[in-house]
């Protein structure tokens, strides 16, 4: 079943609906924490693909809450270097009030990027309702440079460093910022993917001693392992809501070409789709940001490649595998002639003689 959601529609608790196949969808529009226009189309690219259509056939009960408000914001100049930083803090928080609605209303968020920069909001929304939740950022990039550290001044390589308490200390003034709060703990975040990452940014990895995983650790130890220990080192006990955010750029460009920074020798889509099952059966999924799909790059066969692709891993998160759905109480139909058994063919005599 699918439905808009209706702008006074009643709140339920998390607890009201966790058991329920419910799921909403929260479209982020967001292109301004890089150079690059056309991450924005992003969440409707995704729908106009068939995900809605898809996660329903899975037999979820799918709620579109439309895309966030990401105004334009004017004179928006750049801030110490810092691209769009009122534009992007304004947007942020209009998308954590639309998860945080979101995942209380239906226990389930996909959120629908936009470029990786929609995380400050989605993870600020997710803390709201689950604080002690674990963060799996499945990414060739860290997303961790302040605007101390960055050399681009593009805010999409930065939300790491807004969100975490650890590095409150470290981020500069920006205007526009004073709501975007820190929200978790370096330790609640591990890295699957990793290949580009600045030297200011692994110096704080480093200095904190967070959870990495490299496309070198996935080569050596295979997927199985590295996702086993991401998420014994996130969530040990194994009861922890999870937070998946999801940058496209984390699979290898054959598979997803529309994006803005392509960096090979990522995942491939099989390794994608096992990590996507795995954490499909823990039954603790809570929301999975979709960053960095731009239908304006490449042409019609890259994009329609891309969002294939990211369509396929996000149906791998809720449920399908790659043997396939049974449908709910599907039965074996029996068969209502009975099998004529053949008579023993004399040895020496040919088929044709029998039929005679």
């Amino acid at each position: 079943m699918y439905r808009e959601r209706e702008k006074n529609d009643r709140f339920m608790t998390t607890e009201d609906n966790m058991s329920l196949d419910t799921l909403g969808i929260v479209g982020v529009p967001v292109s301004k924490g890089q150079r690059r226009d056309g991450t924005e189309k992003g969440p409707q690219v995704l729908r106009d693909g068939g995900l809605i259509e898809k996660l329903t056939r899975f037999g979820w009960n799918v709620t579109d809450y439309g895309d966030v408000n990401y105004d334009y914001v004017d004179d928006d100049l750049p801030y110490d270097h810092v691209r769009n930083p009122r534009h992007i803090a304004s947007g942020s928080l209009n998308t954590a009030d639309q998860v945080e609605r979101c995942l209380r209303a239906e226990g389930r968020c996909i959120a629908l990027g936009g470029d990786h920069s929609m995380a400050i909001g989605t993870v600020m929304g997710h803390a709201r309702v689950h604080p002690d939740m674990a963060v799996l950022w499945i990414d060739a990039h860290a997303d961790i440079n302040t605007p101390l550290t960055s050399e681009s001044g593009n805010i999409h390589g930065m939300p790491l460093s807004f969100l975490a308490h650890e590095l409150d200390n470290y981020i500069s003034y920006l205007p526009g910022w004073e709501e975007v709060k820190p929200c978790i703990s370096v330790d609640q975040v591990a890295w699957i993917g990793l290949r580009d990452v600045d030297p200011l940014e692994r110096a704080i990895v480093e200095k904190f001693n967070m959870n990495s995983f490299s496309m070198q650790e996935v080569d050596q130890l295979g997927i199985r392992r590295v996702l086993d220990m991401a998420l014994e080192a996130v969530d040990p006990t194994g009861t922890k809501p999870i937070h998946v955010s999801f940058d496209v750029d984390s699979m290898d460009p054959l598979y997803t070409p529309s994006t803005g920074t392509p960096v090979s020798g990522g995942l491939s889509l099989r390794e994608l789709c096992y990590i996507a099952e795995i954490v499909a059966q823990t039954g603790r999924l809570a929301v999975i940001d979709i960053a960095e799909v731009n239908p304006t790059l490449g042409d019609k066969n890259d994009v329609d490649l891309t969002v294939k692709t990211t369509i396929d891993v996000i149906s791998h998160f809720y449920g399908q595998r790659r043997q396939g759905n049974a449908p709910e109480g599907a039965e074996i139909p029996l068969s209502i002639t009975k099998r004529v058994p053949l008579k023993p063919r004399p040895v020496g005599t040919s088929r044709k003689v029998l039929q005679n």
